[in-house]
């Protein structure tokens, strides 16, 4: 549910519906967080929408020179279109590179493709120390196995499309990338030299976090996030595994940070903090890499 019952002493501080002044609500749109009554509410997937959300700020129902209605990130509410594009392009760019890394290796060799291949696993010695920081991108994209890919894709299918859709395209796809540079930049800080990474873990761990807070943002319950969190944990640092337990945790910071920034920064001044925040994480990020670059030469 969206909203906690309130007692009765807490009754007379509750704002009323934004359609009908008169009538306290403890109940908020989901989407531009306006206080609604029993009466506005518009059942949706997760909670409850106004009317105005619905209608994406247009009908009969519309205030004269109200704005667009946005969701609880502050982004515009889209009323068209695939509301989970990004989540299917980045799933389809993950098949499309693991195809194209499968095929190379087997016409160049595994050898050949590492040496060659833009997205092939780095290694500190091999690849970013030496300058190519573009690997700390491109190995969020590479999987080597099957059953590493499917997973990975299965995680982000389900855990992608509601976060783009509360966040809107461009703050989720900015939290789905520095999430994944977060874990990059751990485990090339931590992880013994030599050591090769790739996935879309970190990633996958920071829409994790993110989802862990827009769920105690809306007061949902946590309960099945959290035991997902530690099952996926659990075979992180189960050492059978050969899990980079670096790019998990370092993704999983980096998402709740960023996500919490998110849908938690004030109203009056959102952009400023969002914007921020992705900055500051970024300039840790980079940090992280500068240190281990300048330990390795």
């Amino acid at each position: 549910m969206d909203q906690v019952s309130e007692s009765p002493q807490e009754a007379h501080s509750l704002p009323g519906c934004y359609r009908h002044p008169d009538r306290e609500t403890g109940v908020r749109c989901t989407r531009c967080e306006r206080p609604i009554c029993p009466e506005c509410m518009v059942s949706a997937s997760v909670g409850f929408q106004c009317p105005d959300c619905v209608r994406g700020g247009s009908g009969t129902g519309h205030r004269p020179g109200a704005s667009q209605p946005r969701n609880l990130a502050g982004a515009p509410v889209a009323v068209s279109g695939d509301p989970h594009l990004v989540t299917k392009i980045l799933v389809l760019l993950n098949l499309a590179v693991f195809i194209a890394v499968q095929v190379s290796s087997t016409l160049l060799g595994e050898m050949m493709l590492i040496a060659a291949w833009p997205p092939a696993p780095w290694t500190p010695t091999e690849g970013v120390a030496e300058g190519e920081w573009y690997r700390l991108v491109t190995a969020m994209f590479t999987h080597e196995e099957i059953w590493h890919i499917a997973f990975n894709m299965l995680s982000l299918w389900f855990l992608g499309g509601p976060l783009e859709e509360a966040l809107g395209r461009i703050r989720y796809l900015t939290l789905y990338m520095i999430s994944g540079l977060a874990g990059s930049a751990l485990a090339y800080l931590l992880q013994p030299e030599h050591t090769a990474s790739l996935g879309a873990s970190g990633a996958i761990f920071g829409l994790f976090g993110a989802t862990a807070v827009l769920m105690r943002r809306r007061n949902l319950d946590m309960r099945p996030v959290i035991v997902l969190l530690a099952i996926n944990l659990l075979f992180t640092f189960n050492p059978g595994f050969n899990i980079s337990w670096q790019a998990h945790i370092g993704g999983l910071v980096g998402g709740a940070i960023v996500g919490y920034a998110l849908v938690n920064a004030p109203r009056e001044r959102r952009g400023l903090v969002q914007a921020g925040t992705c900055v500051l994480v970024l300039a840790v990020i980079v940090g992280m890499t500068l240190l281990r670059t300048a330990q390795l030469t």
